[in-house]
């Protein structure tokens, strides 16, 4: 396919653009959306071909008889989804749709993957153009009640918080005075700004914009002297800055969030299959199980060991999958850590601190189910 294509099913509200067979996403929307414009609707096309008995199939099954996992993402945000210019999509999302993949499959290319904004990727998610949502908008009663979609679990607990350069000399926002602060206009960011600020009798000074995309090119300009946004942005943020490590993020977070998984409601089957990849994932690092070692595992005596990797129980074979999914998992994508470090750690230039996403066991707030 030469030409490119774009997915926008409702007026622009989801964009997802692909060139020459492979998926292309830029965090720089606008000219994502000036190519989303310029093309036809592809996978809603497809889904509207397959009709409403489809969405409505197990979805194990219909995933095995395409012969492939359809998964997407809510924005191409750095570390959570980018692509490479050889075409390559890397990230925390990315390689938790490759996790899914290999449970399914036991292969993790065995995939297509798309990067999505705007309310539509919940009607997609719905009538069965897409199997799984790695990171939808942060849950929330609304979205976990209110359109046919269920959340699984947490896979990242995010939180509004601040950016700022080290030369402003504060490590924490307790300290924040007399700063003027970039923050997105008209929604609860900008309510939360106002709270922290008040209860603290600190001064600041708001420097408001439409949309997020207009905080990194402000704060880059030097028009305020911090940015209050979700942490998940503000780590993008940060990492697109020429010098990522004169920059840092608070530790405090004045709102919280999280985001995980997202499946359609109504098939029980398919949710224990993505949350239990989600689960193995982070049971194998609190085991020390990971990508490198697990081989050197199947002689192993520790008993919550033997069934996370399936040499003991029978547990794949009630939602379908085989006993050793897990370790088909780990040995694709690595654990928990793994992912995180891949996408987040020393090796992007910006290295993002585990801090709530760490393990319970290491003072974070990371946990999930034993195997047993």
């Amino acid at each position: 396919m030469n030409s490119a294509e774009a997915l926008d099913p409702q007026a622009g509200h989801a964009r997802m653009a692909w060139r020459g067979g492979r998926e292309l996403a830029s965090t720089n929307r606008p000219a994502w959306a000036s190519l989303a414009r310029k093309a036809m609707l592809t996978l809603v096309a497809a889904a509207t071909l397959l009709g409403a008995g489809a969405a409505r199939a197990q979805t194990l099954e219909t995933v095995r008889e395409r012969g492939y996992l359809i998964c997407a993402t809510t924005d191409a945000l750095s570390g959570f989804a980018q692509m490479s210019p050889e075409g390559q999509w890397s990230g925390f999302d990315y390689d938790f749709c490759r996790a899914v993949a290999t449970a399914v499959f036991g292969d993790p290319e065995k995939l297509r993957f798309y990067a999505l904004s705007g309310a539509a990727r919940f009607a997609l998610l719905a009538n069965g153009a897409i199997d799984v949502m790695a990171r939808n908008g942060v849950w929330t009663m609304r979205r976990d009640t209110a359109y046919g979609a269920a959340y699984v679990g947490t896979s990242f607990f995010d939180g509004q918080s601040f950016l700022v350069p080290q030369s402003l000399g504060v490590v924490s926002a307790y300290e924040l005075d007399g700063v003027s602060v970039c923050v997105v206009d008209g929604g609860e960011e900008i309510a939360k700004l106002r709270e922290f600020f008040f209860s603290n009798q600190a001064a600041y000074r708001e420097v408001r914009y439409e949309d997020r995309e207009d905080l990194s090119v402000a704060y880059r300009s030097g028009l305020c002297d911090a940015v209050s946004a979700p942490a998940s942005w503000l780590h993008a943020i940060r990492r697109g800055l020429p010098e990522p490590a004169t920059h840092r993020i608070l530790p405090e977070r004045i709102a919280k969030g999280a985001f995980g998984p997202v499946v359609r409601e109504g098939d029980a089957q398919w949710f224990d299959i993505v949350k239990w990849t989600l689960y193995g994932l982070i049971d194998a690092e609190e085991a020390g199980v990971t990508s490198l070692n697990i081989d050197s595992l199947s002689a192993a005596k520790t008993q919550s060991i033997r069934r996370l990797l399936g040499l003991e129980g029978d547990f794949g074979p009630s939602m379908g999958l085989e006993r050793t999914f897990i370790a088909n998992v780990i040995r694709a994508v690595g654990n928990y850590g793994e992912i995180f470090e891949r996408s987040f750690g020393a090796s992007t230039g910006a290295a993002v601190l585990r801090g709530q996403n760490a393990l319970w066991t290491n003072g974070g707030q990371l946990y999930a189910p034993p195997v047993r």
